[in-house]
């Protein structure tokens, strides 16, 4: 169900609220980090990182200082983003691997290059909440985390509408045999695949497993199908890129 926001991001037809899956496309970063990264602890002119991460603000149609994201810690700790100032910047507040709002025309965020991006909304538009679920986020099950968050908050579980973005993906995630085994008891054998004798993990399909037994419905759960390891001109990969790279977003605004 995906389809091009613009040149540079990937929406969901799923999600009703302003929103969207950044590309490496569409910015003012060189070199490795080229165009639009938007990682500030990689290496790449910070400068340029604030420039790249203005214009995703303005895409997303929000001030910069109202685009806010975790630092994230790869555990499963979920924050609710506080007021910012509007002084600054896109913010960092808090280490953790998801946030949320209920703030009206506020943005939340996180940053990938291979890790799994969720973002989570009600159907009114009113809550929601930036996910990133690397392997240990998704054995933790940081997704559950987020929708135990959004619940709490006054959201039907029922209701909520998931869009899981492009990450690496099965075809190019190789793992050790003992990660695969943990994964597939957790989660089920169809998180597992076996190619030339090495195990490779599906991370989108345990996500999306996690979020059907927190009580998401399956037909709400949007998994764009894009492999940020195959698409080397789309995306920054830290696997593909032996970790010199940049990071890609996820932002959801609160639009109602």
């Amino acid at each position: 169900m995906a389809q091009p926001m613009s040149a540079h991001f990937l929406v969901s037809e799923l999600l009703p609220i302003s929103h969207g899956f950044t590309t490496r496309e569409g910015g003012v970063s060189e070199g490795p980090y080229a165009s639009l990264n938007l990682g500030r602890s990689v290496g790449d002119v910070p400068e340029r990182v604030e420039e790249n991460t203005r214009r995703v603000a303005q895409a997303a149609g929000v001030a910069p200082s109202d685009l806010q994201s975790p630092l994230q810690v790869h555990g499963d700790q979920v924050l609710e983003a506080p007021n910012p100032d509007p002084q600054l910047g896109a913010s960092v507040c808090g280490r953790a691997d998801a946030l949320w709002t209920s703030r009206t025309g506020a943005a939340v965020a996180v940053r990938i290059a291979d890790c799994v991006p969720l973002l989570l909304v009600d159907r009114q538009g009113r809550r929601v909440a930036a996910v990133h679920s690397g392997w240990r986020g998704t054995e933790l099950r940081i997704a559950a985390r987020a929708v135990d968050a959004l619940a709490e908050a006054g959201a039907e579980r029922s209701a909520l509408l998931a869009a899981i973005g492009p990450s690496i993906r099965v075809c190019c995630y190789q793992v050790s045999r003992e990660l695969a085994e943990r994964f597939a008891r957790l989660f089920g054998d169809g998180v597992v695949a076996h190619r030339h004798g090495e195990a490779h993990l599906d991370l989108a399909t345990a996500v999306r497993e996690t979020l059907q037994a927190a009580g998401v419905r399956r037909d709400h759960i949007d998994v764009l199908p894009n492999c940020t390891s195959c698409e080397t001109a789309l995306f920054f990969s830290h696997r593909r890129d032996r970790g010199v790279t940049g990071r890609q977003m996820a932002f959801a605004v609160c639009s109602f």
